[in-house]
Order: structure tokens, then C-alpha cells, then sequence
């Protein structure tokens, strides 16, 4: 199974329990929603709505627009459409980087997605001729500090570096870099929040329940006593059961439309 493949069975397995454990998201969510300013979307393009907690924020701010959401769980779109059942939203269960959508949009937009593609860069492109005139771009995505205490915690408890998903969320400036590529005004703006948790379990579980677990530990588990053993080293290294959510909001406009 490769990685699409996992991070696909993982959401859609945990769907049921996402709403109970998306706080960070849905936070990201309505922060992003708030820095649509204008109503001159009448073509929406939601990728990886998940739930349709976003969605829902879109519809309310576009009441009369045309949106179509999308998401590679089949299990995820079920929850969305029975959410949002009256909203006349259309959903569309596919993988974002390879669906052939065959229309254009004036805005995309995702909340907490664009950090699981395999090619960020081939999918900018892509959305990027997808955009009408005057088109633009707007998402959230997490950055490779989410959860630097739980990867350093489980370096020191395994004795080697771990290769949990987050490691390899993109920085900062390479996303600025593949956005002004093929966007013009491109803004990225950056927020740390620190989430305290009464127990690693219930972060541990957090994680699983929202996905964002990605491939996991390469396919180690851990038991009661593991757990156990590793929130005392999660302690002495940080005092509490404290995660780092590094969150990227970005926003650019289809190229050549600023001049």
C-alpha cells in the first residue's frame, strides 16, 4: 500500500470520530474563510472537504455560488453530503492531484489538505489552469514543526530519528517559492499555536482521529507500556503534553491577471 493509499484508508476508517477531534482544523477553517473579503466567486472548487465543516463556512459566505467539493474518502463525502444536505453543494469523491475536472473556477481553496499531496508543485500547476480570469488560490496548510515535540520525544524513546509524517511538510519558503512560480501575489502568512493535552493518549488519539497521523511510524505500534514510557519522556523534555500546529495560510492570484 503506498502512501496515498494509507493516508485514504485512515480517513475514511477514523471519519465517524473527526468532528469530535478537529478543533485545530476547524479553527484553520474560519480563519482562512474570514480573508474572503469578496463575492465575485460564482465557481467554488473545495478540495479535500473532508466532513464539510469548511464547506459549510463557504456556502454561508457564498450563499448563491456554485461549489463543488471534493475528497479521495468516500466515507468523509458521505458525512459532508448528509451535513450539508439543503445547501445544493455538489460532492465529488476523487484524488484531487489526479481528477480530470474539466472546468474552471474563480476560486480553489482547501483547509488542511495540500500538506498530504505526493507533488505540491504538479498540483499548483495543475490548479492554476483551472483558474478563470482574475481567478484565486486560497488554502491552509500545516508546516514540518507540527508536532516537533512528539518527534523528538520518540527519537529519544526509540534511539533514532522517526520519520513521522509531519517531518516532511514543506517549509515555508519552499511553498512560496513553488507558488510564485505560477502565481502572482502570492501571500503566505504563518501561525504557531501550542496545544496543551491531558495525556499522550489523548494527542495520540487526536492525531489518529483527524488523520494527520499520515503514514504513521512506518508501521510500529505501540502498547500501554510504550505509551506509558514515552509520555514520561515527553514530560522531561517539555514539562506538558504540549503540540506545536505550525499552520500556513496562503493566498495568490491566477498569473498574469495583476498587471
Amino acid at each position: 500500500m503506498n502512501a496515498k493509499d494509507t493516508i485514504k484508508r485512515n480517513f475514511s476508517r477514523y471519519a465517524m470520530y473527526y468532528d469530535a477531534y478537529s478543533s485545530i482544523q476547524n479553527y484553520a477553517g474560519s480563519k482562512l474563510a474570514s480573508t474572503l473579503h469578496t463575492n465575485h466567486f460564482t465557481k467554488i472548487l473545495d478540495i479535500g472537504c473532508g466532513t464539510g465543516n469548511y464547506t459549510k463556512l463557504l456556502r454561508k459566505k457564498f450563499p448563491h455560488s456554485n461549489i463543488k467539493a471534493l475528497d479521495m474518502s468516500n466515507k468523509m463525502i458521505t458525512l459532508a453530503q448528509h451535513k450539508l444536505q439543503n445547501e445544493k453543494i455538489e460532492f465529488i469523491v476523487a484524488d484531487a492531484e489526479t481528477a480530470a475536472l474539466g472546468e474552471r473556477f474563480d476560486l480553489i481553496t482547501s483547509n488542511a489538505c495540500f500538506q498530504w499531496f505526493g507533488n505540491l508543485e504538479a498540483a499548483l500547476l495543475k490548479f492554476s489552469n483551472l483558474l478563470n480570469k482574475n481567478g484565486a488560490i486560497l488554502f491552509s496548510t500545516f508546516g514540518p514543526l507540527t508536532f516537533c515535540q512528539l518527534r523528538k520525544s520518540f527519537d529519544k524513546f526509540f534511539k533514532r530519528n522517526t520519520q513521522i509524517s509531519s517531518k516532511n511538510f514543506l517549509e515555508k519558503h519552499k511553498t512560496t517559492q513553488i507558488l510564485e512560480k505560477y502565481f502572482d501575489n502570492v501571500l503566505i502568512e504563518e501561525q504557531i499555536i501550542k496545544q496543551t493535552y491531558p495525556s499522550l493518549l489523548k494527542l495520540l488519539n487526536t492525531i489518529k482521529y483527524t488523520g494527520t497521523r499520515g503514514t504513521g511510524l512506518n508501521g510500529q505500534s505501540l502498547n500501554k507500556g510504550m505509551i506509558a514510557k514515552l509520555e514520561k519522556i515527553y514530560k522531561e523534555g517539555f514539562k506538558n503534553i504540549v503540540a506545536t500546529y505550525q499552520i500556513f495560510y496562503c493566498r495568490a492570484q491566477k498569473k498574469g491577471q495583476s498587471k
